[in-house]
């Protein structure tokens, strides 16, 4: 009988997930953004009456998710529990008791079962301009970043809170989509409602209380197991970002004992006046991230599961931004730590590592018009206003037995949105997106390839970007003695060099081009498969020259690994 009833409850966890992947999937189905329903930049998840998380969407990204699973409770701080009605929805983008930055909206919703809460439903999105000085890391404080909304309830019992929209409809360049972004969010979080109702109903529950105690108590038990596995230590690891008024060092100290992990973030740079400082619960959410796909990736993401993981972040240091800094761009550092954990677990468990990627999304904010060019004068041509966000990603490290892959985004886990998505939404036109050869970090299995890219506004008229880059002064690094992979760049299509961060003009006439970063390899390129070498060649992917000189392979004349000179190349006995 107890067997049947694990069994039970294992199935209704199944159902749980199903039911928040449909919440996920009801936002993508009516937003407005092209940031959410393209590119998947959200998070969704199920939450017991405590604020503890019991389930997440599988789409969504990690610092969406991880972060928000603190910001619940600072909900329930504001409005406890006993104080929340049907139909209420409340929201917020503080980035402190959020997720992060102002462009991330989180709405809370409780959820009714026979007239008794049973529960709350939560989500965020990414969306495209919350006014201010628009997506991207010049602000000098967060008020310069955009509206910011404290705690509210933003539906009260079904009923809009006319005030508050009014405020979002002023506050915002893009007023119907912003508006239509928090319908969205709110029918997502009532659908979410909606199903738990059935479900609950279905397995004959009254509430979720006996469900959230199994999910919690199996989640803690099989990390706590995974853990027990793990080495005995201490390791450190350094990486370094671009960063804006000058470059910035993450440094992490990763100890495994008895009680679980623990990192210091001791050594890591201080905060920048600029907008790419990262809030703690980010860093906790990235960081937590980093550790759990190497150490415990079979257990499902929820409160429990992360218990076992505690971070020391110092005052002061970027990763510990306090209010009111600057923190738009958060992802541009914070995107980089899944890497740095790597860097310390490597040492401990190398064969379940990857080596370091691209990380940090090249999402351009792309703007035109008036605002950019002026209202013009003469025969002076000025493009139609917009605002839009493309998102693009390099290549990822390479694994431990597969390849890195291709203009992926890891670890934030959004989708590159395609380009005939983004020239709809906007006057733009996307000139080239391809793989950018030779990208990739060669090693015994290589990283991930980068992408080029080339951008213009309609009629090839002047418009800005508000760059957001990282990897360009410091590439992905290989592992065991594979390489980096190819550092990123940004210029303009005639030649001349961009800043990686801050507002620029793109010239009438010109276009935008970026080049991608690709991802590290992984061990000897000297012992990679020739025939995966020769593959890549006939590709287009990897030239002829580095397969012969990074590889050791040579090729026939026909394309295929020409086995006797490979071995005469890498000094190993010719194959019989």
């Amino acid at each position: 009988m107890s067997a049947l009833r694990e069994i039970h409850r294992q199935v209704m966890w199944n159902r749980l997930i199903a039911v928040v992947e449909e919440q996920a999937q009801t936002m993508i189905r009516t937003a407005f953004s092209t940031t959410v329903r393209e590119a998947g930049d959200l998070s969704a998840g199920i939450f017991d009456v405590q604020g503890r998380m019991l389930a997440q969407a599988v789409t969504g990204t990690p610092g969406h998710v991880n972060s928000m699973m603190e910001s619940v409770g600072h909900f329930l701080a504001k409005f406890p529990a006993h104080t929340m009605q049907p139909g209420d929805h409340y929201i917020t983008n503080d980035p402190w008791l959020g997720t992060g930055h102002l462009h991330d909206l989180t709405v809370v919703t409780p959820a009714f079962h026979r007239g008794r809460m049973v529960g709350l439903f939560a989500n965020t999105a990414h969306v495209i301009d919350v006014g201010g000085l628009g997506f991207g890391p010049e602000g000098r404080s967060v008020f310069e970043e955009g509206l910011y909304i404290p705690i509210v309830k933003c539906f009260d019992r079904g009923q809009p809170n006319e005030t508050f929209f009014d405020f979002i409809r002023a506050g915002s360049r893009l007023p119907v989509e912003l508006e239509g972004d928090i319908f969205s969010l709110c029918a997502c979080n009532e659908e979410g409602a909606r199903r738990l109702a059935h479900m609950l109903d279905e397995f004959a529950l009254d509430g979720l209380d006996d469900l959230a105690d199994f999910i919690f108590a199996s989640s803690l038990r099989a990390t706590e197991a995974e853990i027990a596995k793990l080495p005995r230590g201490t390791w450190h690891a350094e990486l370094h970002s671009d960063g804006y008024e000058q470059p910035v060092t993450l440094r992490a100290a990763l100890s495994i004992d008895a009680d679980g992990i623990g990192v210091d973030f001791a050594g890591t740079s201080g905060l920048s006046q600029r907008g790419i400082n990262v809030p703690a619960a980010y860093c906790r959410a990235y960081a937590s991230f980093g550790i759990k796909v190497v150490v415990a990736p079979e257990v499902p993401n929820n409160w429990a599961s992360l218990q076992r993981f505690r971070f020391a972040i110092p005052e002061g240091c970027i990763l510990n931004a306090p209010r009111p800094y600057p923190v738009s761009v958060r992802h541009v550092i914070g995107q980089l730590l899944p890497d740095l954990m790597m860097g310390c677990l490597h040492q401990a468990l190398p064969d379940r590592v990857a080596a370091e990627g691209s990380s940090a999304l090249w999402n351009p904010p792309l703007r035109g018009g008036g605002a950019v060019s002026g209202q013009g004068g003469g025969n002076r041509r000025v493009p139609a206003d917009f605002e839009i966000i493309t998102f693009n990603s390099g290549g990822t490290g390479a694994r431990p037995a597969l390849d890195g892959l291709d203009g992926t985004a890891f670890p934030s886990g959004v989708r590159t949105m395609p380009v005939e998505a983004t020239e709809n939404a906007a006057p733009v036109v996307f000139w080239r997106k391809e793989l950018r050869p030779d990208s990739a970090g060669a090693g015994r299995t290589r990283g991930g390839f980068g992408q080029i890219m080339e951008i213009a506004a309609k009629d090839d008229l002047e418009f800005a970007v508000n760059a957001v880059f990282d990897r360009v002064a410091n590439p992905p690094r290989g592992r065991d003695g594979g390489g980096d992979g190819a550092a990123g760049a940004v210029a303009l299509k005639s030649g001349a060099r961009l800043r990686t961060k801050g507002f620029q003009i793109i010239p009438e006439g010109d276009r935008l081009r970026l080049d991608l970063p690709g991802g590290g390899g992984l061990g000897d390129p000297a012992t990679r498969d020739p025939a995966l070498v020769a593959r890549d060649v006939r590709d287009g992917l990897v030239s002829a020259a580095a397969a012969r000189r990074i590889y050791k392979v040579a090729l026939t004349a026909d394309g295929a690994p020409d086995l006797a000179a490979t071995a005469a190349l890498r000094g190993i006995p010719p194959p019989m």
